[in-house]
């Protein structure tokens, strides 16, 4: 019987079809997420600030949860941050939907720090059983 060795010396294999549209999902609600978190934390102030930023990190820990790595936190929280970024963006016309205020920039770099934290807490690749300390 052969042993497998390392998992870092494994070739990379292309990931099943139900996992990429996994994470197609989750990066898709991610946009749908940060589209809405900017429309309401401006609407509802220092609620919607907190709902738009607790439903960002849901997405995020759940999504890295039903996964059960660190890509299944991760799509979700670039979709949010490509969204958010285009959202920010003017128009020719000079309309745009973020406004200089405080409120934003809480916002922007708190979802942008709520993503770094879940994607930090999401479960990575551990081994698993009784024993995963190698050599035991």
């Amino acid at each position: 019987m052969t042993e497998r060795g390392s998992m870092l010396a494994q070739p990379l294999q292309r990931p099943p079809a139900g996992r990429t549209f996994l994470y197609l999902g989750l990066f898709v609600l991610g946009v749908l997420v940060g589209a809405a978190g900017a429309l309401v934390q401006a609407g509802w102030f220092p609620g919607g600030l907190l709902l738009a930023l607790a439903g960002e990190a849901g997405l995020c820990l759940g999504g890295g949860r039903a996964t059960e790595s660190r890509g299944g936190a991760i799509a979700p929280a670039a979709g949010w941050v490509i969204a958010v970024i285009l959202l920010t963006a003017s128009r020719p016309e000079g309309d745009f939907l973020f406004g200089a205020g405080g409120g934003s920039y809480l916002f922007l770099l708190g979802g942008m720090a709520v993503a770094v934290i879940c994607a930090t807490l999401a479960q990575g690749r551990q081994p698993g059983g009784r024993d995963v300390r190698l050599g035991k």
